[in-house]
């Protein structure tokens, strides 16, 4: 184990996690709502950064880091603190600093892949061995989405986020996210839902060519989205405006507020952000890159 003196700092990227395609498919008697999902991760996203320190702090910057709670709600601390109690007495003090620049509450799983970017930060900082810590229980026990965002690679996500099926035939896909400034409450949305019982995905394409992609995405759904316009219409408004600048596919991800257009290619996804932002500038616009099974790490 190194000593805190000798431990230096550590950063860790925490990726917007993007549902390309999201089916509720059913419910458990628990309450809790069974999922089909495809799953992507950005080139965008929030910074995670640890290092010993005299005492435990947690502090935060970037253009969202108003909205970010500081107490042991946050799930960065709690994922600290999970993490401690597994370890014990050797996981020695540590200051965490976040970088945010993800909306809050914007349905592409930002506190989520925080979480999941602090305990692979505090893994290699206190010289853990994340296999024996089985950091995919310990997510789960944390959120749904932190298993996946520990994955950080496109998957098929089933259940409730545990069954989780890397797809390795995803292409790069340049994309736009477009937030409104609206947060949306994930348990609102499932209220609003009229059926938990949707069908399955169909099998993901076994070959890498985007349009192929493009052909099986216009066949699936999100679930979510029309209870999410039912209880936020500006989405509607956001879906339109990214489909005007010629993106070849629109869906809003997870629970929302955050909408995603498809581009061919990175010029054209550069365009439509600047044009984006140009018409709406108190919007979240931010042009990215999905990661394909190739190139995600």
């Amino acid at each position: 184990m190194t000593a805190p003196h000798e431990a230096g700092a550590l950063s860790q990227f925490a990726p917007a996690k993007i549902n390309l395609a999201l089916h509720v498919v059913g419910r458990r008697a628990d309450g809790y709502h069974l999922l089909d999902s495809l799953v992507a991760f950005a080139t965008s996203g929030d910074r995670i950064t640890v290092e010993p320190a005299a005492e435990d702090a947690f502090t935060v910057s970037g253009p969202y880091a108003a909205g970010v709670p500081l107490d042991t709600g946050n799930l960065i601390l709690r994922a600290r603190d999970a993490l401690r109690s597994r370890i014990g007495p050797t996981a020695f003090p540590i200051r965490i600093h976040l970088e945010k620049n993800l909306p809050i509450a914007s349905g592409i799983g930002g506190g989520s892949s925080d979480a999941a970017a602090t305990l692979k930060a505090l893994c290699a900082l206190w010289q853990s061995d994340p296999p024996q810590l089985d950091l995919a229980a310990l997510g789960l026990s944390l959120g749904a989405d932190v298993p996946m965002c520990l994955h950080a690679q496109p998957a098929r996500v089933t259940g409730i986020g545990d069954g989780i099926t890397p797809i390795s035939t995803l292409p790069d896909l340049p994309a736009v996210l477009v937030n409104p400034g609206v947060a949306v409450s994930t348990p609102a949305i499932f209220k609003q839902l009229t059926t938990s019982d949707n069908p399955h995905l169909a099998p993901p394409p076994d070959d890498s060519a985007p349009q192929t992609w493009l052909d099986w995405l216009a066949n699936t759904r999100n679930d979510l989205q029309p209870p999410a316009i039912a209880v936020a219409p500006i989405i509607a408004d956001v879906l339109r405006h990214i489909a005007n600048t010629g993106a070849s596919f629109t869906r809003m991800s997870g629970s929302g507020a955050t909408c995603f257009g498809l581009y061919a290619t990175k010029a054209q996804a550069d365009a439509a952000a600047a044009q984006l932002s140009l018409d709406h500038p108190q919007w979240y616009v931010q042009a990215t890159l999905l990661k394909g099974s190739d190139s995600a790490s």
